[in-house]
């Protein structure tokens, strides 16, 4: 499949993940354990289990992270490693798609708003 646009042809790509949800970008939670090596295997452990993950609904997310938060705007809030680090991520359940926003200290956390991340 092909899409024209202003006389240029344009490929276009889909990718398909039939085993759960596709998580983008995994390099922001590598730079988090990166800095903060006690957060990576709770960082880890997140991503194995969503990325295995056929979320459809918020219901679904808290029968797997019982302390995760909806923010609104799709946005959902994690936390990690006893709620030292948190996770911000938006989720996109009828592409079965994560996409990370935002990861770091929970002091961090409180100096952003995450409905502009």
């Amino acid at each position: 499949m092909q899409i024209v646009l202003k006389y240029k042809i344009i490929p276009y790509i889909c990718t398909v993940k039939q085993n759960g949800m596709n998580i983008v970008s995994h390099k922001r939670l590598a730079n988090c354990y990166n800095l903060h090596p006690d957060a990576e295997l709770g960082l880890q452990l997140w991503y194995k289990i969503a990325s295995a993950a056929k979320w459809k609904c918020f219901a679904d997310i808290k029968k797997d992270f019982n302390s995760v938060d909806s923010i609104g705007n799709q946005r959902y809030v994690f936390n990690i490693k006893g709620n030292n680090y948190r996770l911000v991520v938006v989720i996109q359940f009828v592409h079965q798609y994560i996409y990370i926003r935002f990861v770091g200290t929970h002091a961090q956390y409180d100096k952003i708003d995450c409905n502009t991340i």
